[in-house]
């Protein structure tokens, strides 16, 4: 704008000095283009409309691709107009979208690029950048923007026998010896009707060949509903990058719970991890695209306003993908530590619930813990996370306070383990 302020008045004295009417000319016809250029780059921008379509949830490993259109609802045509999409590191697929186009009356333009689902977590996407300005130069080029929108990558779900689990643990429907808990699903007999019997579990067949009332007889059990209770206190976790075993660990609640609910199970969530976006006061990492989480100190202060509330059993789809939401988002941190965290956490449970309680290992302060749920009426399994070359006798330890353990490590951390040993086995 200086510049060609400078320019026009150098331009306007030379032609008073030489009296030359094509300097004059030349004068209206830039004084023209600016007033031109000056009244129609804001309404240029402002005729500009976009939008972004793309799934907002994804598992871990999908490709998500993600369209872009741009729209010119104004009378004028655009002559160029700079398109430049922020994506973050982590879910970069192919080339990013940076083109510059131009768009006639009415002309809309679409874009596509593609994002990876490479590791969990709750992204953003964008903002789109807009930036456009006149042929000549001569104003600042304009910029407007579509806002961000976010992505949820769910965690990988693998099957239980790929984890090292039974795909029949012992939870769901267990063997009762009070008749008030009667399955009508497993038939065991009949019986002659006694006052109170309801008129549905009449056998009519049975009651005419023996003309007198018989009713059904169903074996005792109750229908018990399973909690997940994942420890992400990152001081419980010892073995190597306690990121990637938390990591994991987040993966086998994610699997359970899926396998739960295929099962028609009822299954609910606990988590002393943090939950990033219920307390986000900063915002977006640019680099990553990840929500940023307070600092670990501010968490020590104050850990129990960091914890998600409990996801309650339930059952069927929209539950489960709650379920997946929140450890899409759940990240480790230093809360409350397992043991003075895990019994109270479960004080809100029904009786009889089955607690997969996913922790780093099995030390005796863990096993104490979960006998005490054992006493409050609850039917703890211990799933730990990191190798352990005497989990023999953890499982043993947790067999005596009454409840099963299990180890799930990942391979790559079992070769790790086993290595030293086969080195010093050699020697």
């Amino acid at each position: 704008m200086g510049n060609f302020s400078a320019l026009i008045l150098i331009l306007l004295l030379l032609a008073f000095y030489l009296r030359v009417d094509f300097i004059f000319y030349v004068i209206y016809v830039s004084v023209g283009i600016y007033a031109w250029g000056r009244w129609l780059l804001p309404r240029t921008i402002n005729n500009l409309h976009s939008g972004r379509h793309y799934d907002r949830h994804a598992f871990w490993g999908e490709v998500v691709p993600v369209n872009i259109h741009l729209t010119n609802k104004g009378r004028l045509p655009v002559p160029w107009i700079q398109v430049q999409e922020s994506v973050a590191i982590q879910l970069k697929h192919g080339e990013p979208l940076h083109q510059v186009v131009s768009l006639g009356r009415g002309e809309t333009a679409e874009f596509t690029y593609q994002i990876i689902a490479r590791r969990r977590g709750y992204y953003q996407l964008g903002p789109l950048r807009l930036t456009t300005g006149d042929l000549f130069g001569i104003h600042p080029d304009l910029v407007a923007f579509l806002p961000a929108d976010y992505l949820t990558i769910y965690p990988r779900l693998t099957p239980l026998t790929h984890l090292g689990l039974p795909s029949r643990l012992p939870f769901g429907t267990i063997a009762s010896h009070q008749r008030l808990f009667e399955d009508p699903a497993r038939p065991m007999g009949i019986r002659d009707f006694r006052s109170g019997d309801t008129i549905r579990q009449i056998n009519w067949k049975a009651s005419a060949h023996t003309r007198q009332l018989m009713v059904k007889t169903f074996q005792p059990a109750i229908s018990l509903e399973t909690a997940v209770l994942l420890n992400l206190h990152t001081s419980d976790y010892h073995f190597g990058n306690r990121q990637d075993v938390t990591e994991w660990a987040v993966e086998v609640a994610a699997s359970l719970a899926a396998h739960l609910v295929n099962q028609r199970q009822s299954v609910g969530l606990i988590t002393n991890g943090i939950d990033p976006l219920a307390n986000n006061p900063e915002g977006f990492d640019e680099a990553t695209g990840r929500l940023l989480r307070p600092s670990h100190s501010v968490i020590k202060a104050q850990p129990e306003a960091f914890i998600p509330p409990a996801i309650p059993p339930r059952n069927g789809r929209p539950h489960l993908i709650k379920i997946l939401e929140q450890l899409a988002r759940i990240e480790a941190d230093e809360t409350l530590a397992f043991t003075q965290w895990a019994t109270t956490a479960c004080l809100h449970l029904n009786w009889g619930v089955t607690i997969l309680a996913i922790t780093a290992n099995g030390s005796e302060a863990v096993c104490q813990s979960l006998h005490r749920l054992v006493r409050a009426g609850f039917n703890p399994i211990l799933i730990t996370m990191e190798p352990d070359a005497d989990f023999g006798l953890v499982r043993e330890r947790a067999r005596r306070l009454g409840f099963t353990a299990y180890n799930v490590a990942r391979p790559r951390d079992l070769d790790r383990w086993r290595r030293p040993q086969t080195a010093g086995a050699t020697v």
